[in-house]
This record gives C-alpha cells, sequence and structure tokens, in this order.
C-alpha cells in the first residue's frame, strides 16, 4: 500500500497539480512552469523508464546541459531503489495474494481480522512518521535520504536543475501526499473490516461449518 502511494505521488500528474496550485515557489533563475513541465515530468519518466542515465544527460536548457553528471548520478541512484521498490511491491501483492487464498480456505474471516491488524499497525507507523516530519522536517528528509543514499551524493545547490524542479516544498507536500492516500486507504480498510459482534458471529459460524466438512470428509475417506 505504501508503495503504491509513492508511485502514485512519483508521477507527470502530481507535478501538474504541484505547479499550478496556489503558493508553489516560483524558479527565481528562469524556469517558466511549461519549463518545469517539461523537464520535471522528464525526470520522473526516467525513474520508471527502460533509457539509461543518457535520457537527461542529453536535456538541455536554452543550449546548455540541463542536468550536471552529479545531479544525473544522483538520478539513476533514485531509480535503482525506486526500481527495486516497485518489484518488492509487487512480490509482496502476490504474497497478500497467496496468503489471503490460504486464510479463506483455513481459517473463515481471517482475512478480514488480518487486514484490521495490519492497518492499525500501519496506522501507528504512519502517526509516528507524521510526528517525526513535523518535528524536524529537515532531519527527517535528510535521515532518509541517508538510508538510501552515500553521504555526498544527494545534496545540491539552488542553482541545480533538480531544486530548481522539485524544491523542498515539492518534498513536503510529496510527504503530505503520500500519507493522505495510505491514511484514507487504511481508514476504507478498518471500517471494512472492524471487528463487529455481527462480523465475529459470522465468521465463528463460517469456521465451524468448514471445520464439520473437512471432519465429514476425512470421516468419508476412512469410510
Amino acid at each position: 500500500m505504501l508503495i503504491a502511494a509513492v508511485r502514485a505521488v512519483a508521477s507527470p500528474l502530481f507535478l501538474w497539480i504541484e505547479y499550478h496550485r496556489p503558493g508553489f515557489p516560483a524558479d527565481e533563475l528562469g524556469f517558466t512552469t511549461e519549463d518545469r513541465l517539461t523537464y520535471g515530468s522528464a525526470g520522473m519518466d526516467f525513474l520508471f523508464n527502460a533509457a539509461p542515465p543518457r535520457y537527461l544527460s542529453d536535456l538541455t536548457h536554452q543550449g546548455n546541459q540541463l542536468f550536471t553528471d552529479t545531479e544525473v548520478s544522483h538520478m539513476a541512484d533514485v531509480k535503482l531503489v525506486m526500481l527495486i521498490s516497485m518489484a518488492v511491491g509487487a512480490v509482496l501483492g502476490l504474497l497478500c495474494i497467496i496468503f489471503m487464498i490460504v486464510l479463506a480456505r483455513t481459517a473463515k474471516g481471517g482475512i478480514r481480522r488480518s487486514l484490521f491488524a495490519g492497518s492499525v499497525w500501519m496506522l501507528v507507523v504512519l502517526i509516528a512518521l507524521a510526528v517525526l516530519a513535523v518535528l524536524g522536517w529537515e532531519q527527517f528528509f535528510a535521515t532518509f535520504h541517508s538510508l538510501f543514499f552515500a553521504d555526498g551524493t544527494w545534496t545540491f545547490q539552488a542553482t541545480d536543475a533538480l531544486i530548481r524542479l522539485y524544491p523542498n516544498q515539492f518534498w513536503m507536500d510529496a510527504g503530505i501526499g503520500i500519507a493522505a492516500l495510505v491514511l484514507v486507504t487504511l481508514i476504507v480498510t478498518l471500517i471494512c473490516t472492524w471487528p463487529t459482534r455481527r462480523r465475529r458471529h459470522e465468521s465463528r459460524l463460517a469456521q465451524m461449518d468448514l471445520i464439520q466438512r473437512r471432519n465429514d470428509w476425512y470421516d468419508a475417506q476412512e469410510a
């Protein structure tokens, strides 16, 4: 769920919303909104396509190379992290489906209970991360980057294209967007799986029926 939210935010659509929303900082060095959409979308596309770093190195603005070699190198690192994350998300999604099939056959109500418990724990994690981000965004942002990238490879000057295209406000809004998508999904899941008396009763009856049918099958095999 978290990886899916990250993928939804890391998109040209989110960029368009950001660049057009009131209050988003303009580029003081001359990028127009159209420039930002063009180059910012190219950066987003690079993260998920099969193109080599040259995809970014060949971009120019007013006859000059848009991204420095350091910026391109960092974007290549980000691309690797994102692709691995997407692969992990796909594997986790497949495992979830397998576990749900197993639970459906062995533990009636197990899917609902698992989704409810997982949503509660995820909500606790989300709240903890939100508190850390609010108490110190700069430290939170730096710590997050240090987990995935070597020191000195992800810090840039205010005149660099990456900062001009994706300023600090963009990352704050991206974090809020990811948290909002996850929160809405958690709330919907909690509502749909809340352990009401009726749901618990139905699960017990279904489990008893499953056990009875399984015992009847074993008795038939022995006979």
